[in-house]
This record gives C-alpha cells, structure tokens and sequence, in this order.
C-alpha cells in the first residue's frame, strides 16, 4: 500500500509542478477545473446522487458557481467576503466534527450534500486560482498551500502509526489518532517557520505560524468531512482512480478545506497588494 502511494505520488507530482509553475493563471484555472469536475463525479456517490438530470443539475450548477465566483474575484473586491464566509464555515465544521455523536445527529439529505458539494469544490477552486493570480510569488504560494496538507497528511500517517493510541474521531473515522493530529500539527509549525522566513511581509514569525496551525486543524478538518461523507455512504474510498490514494477527493479532501482559508488570510495580508 505505501509503495503504492509513493509511486501514485511521483507520477502525479510533475504534473502538478507543471501546472503549477509552466502554467498562466488562466491554464491553470482551466487544469485545476479539470481536477474539480473529477471530483465532482465522485461527490455524486457520496451525496448518493442519481439520475441523468440530477448529474446534469449538479455539473450545471458547480460550473454555474465557478464562473460567476471567477467574475467576483477577478473584477471586483469582495473575494475577501466569499473566503471570510467559507472559512467560517470550516471552523463551524471543526467544532461540529468534535461534537459529533451518530445517535444524535440527523443525516444530511441528497440536495444537501450536493450542495455542500457545489459550494466546496467551487471555492476550493476559486482559492486557488486567487492564490495563483495574486502576484509574482502566486505560483509559489499555490505550492505552498499544497505542500502544507502534504506535510500535514504524511506526518500525521506516520505518527499515527508510530504513536498512535488515542482515537479522534471514532464514530467518523476509526483510524485517526489524537497523536497522529499532534505529528501534523508539529509538522505545519515547521511550514509556519518556513513561510515565516520566505515570505516576512506577510505578518509577523509568530502570527504566520499560528496561521499555519490553523491551517492544519482544517485540512484535518476536510479530511474527516470527507470520511463522514463516505461513512454515512457506506463507502471506503471516495473512487479508484489513484492506486494506494483511492480516488480524486481522498487526495484534495484537506485543501479543499485550507485553500479558501489560505487565500483569505493572504487577503487579510494585504498580499494582493
């Protein structure tokens, strides 16, 4: 399983650098909407959509968003309101992933889900491309903003392993460990130290690396909203497209979380500027 996680991991990294970096913001949009409509088919399992016309409504509609979010970032100033929104939304989801009890809580419907769907996969987009866009460093904060979840997700894994005892989240994903947040949590304080120094006009060491812990207790965040997801479908992976990763939203589930959050930090910045 490792060795097919790594080889998933060196095939899809020069594509992603590729992208990233040889790429303008506009091919770039255009590659990450690619990714985005990948998922999308996978969201609809998890939401247990069917039908040709509830396909068709949920595509229409993701594009729909995309689009005129695209027009509001790009021609006017209030980028910074549609992140503020969606980061809240990601901090109101941490306390409820902590709190949640299945006895307890009410399963969200189809519509529901497709629209959380819609609303996340869209933004996660629009972060990006923000990022990408915001000035001569935009690429490398796009790298950045990937690698912190990459960091993240792999020391988790291995101090989960390594250490692991206590259960996170057992009612939502029986396999993360209290220990396995801590190695991630150390591992995004090393990140925060990193951006801190490459980028100092950015905030104050202290401020950066608190904003990078942040960060992690999203992705962790998304990454067990996605498990909720496929739990409550009764899946174990989202689809099969990625050997050893499982399917598209099993490898973005924590930056769909982090990069809206990111880019409104960098607008709180003045980064834009």
């Amino acid at each position: 399983m490792l060795n097919q996680r790594v080889i998933t991991a060196l095939i899809l990294l020069p594509l992603v650098l590729g992208a990233v970096f040889l790429l303008p913001t506009g091919g770039f949009a255009i590659a990450v909407a690619l990714v985005v409509l990948l998922a999308g088919r996978e969201w609809l399992a998890l939401a247990r959509l069917n039908g040709t016309n509830q396909t068709m409504g949920f595509f229409i509609a993701l594009l729909a968003i995309m689009g005129a979010g695209y027009l509001l970032i790009t021609h006017t100033a209030s980028g910074i309101y549609l992140f503020a929104a969606i980061s809240l939304w990601w901090f109101y989801t941490v306390i409820f992933l902590i709190r949640y009890n299945p006895a307890n809580a009410t399963q969200a419907g189809v519509l529901l889900k497709s629209g959380y769907g819609v609303l996340l996969l869209s933004s996660a987009w629009l972060a990006l491309v923000a990022i990408h866009g915001f000035s001569d460093d935009g690429p490398w904060l796009v790298l950045f903003t990937m690698s912190l979840t990459w960091v993240a997700d792999t020391a988790a894994y291995f101090s989960g392993m390594r250490w692991g005892r206590v259960k996170l989240a057992p009612n939502i994903s029986p396999g993360k460990t209290r220990e396995g947040v801590y190695g991630a949590l150390f591992g995004a304080m090393l990140w925060g130290l990193l951006l801190a120094w490459w980028q100092p006009q950015l905030g104050h060491p202290l401020v950066l690396i608190l904003f990078c812990i942040l960060l992690c207790l999203v992705s962790v965040s998304g990454d067990l909203f996605e498990s909720l997801l496929k739990r409550q479908a009764g899946i174990k992976d989202s689809g099969n497209l990625l050997p050893g990763h499982g399917g598209v939203l099993d490898r973005i589930d924590s930056l769909i979380a982090v990069a809206p959050v990111f880019a409104f930090g960098l607008y709180l910045s003045g980064a834009s500027a």
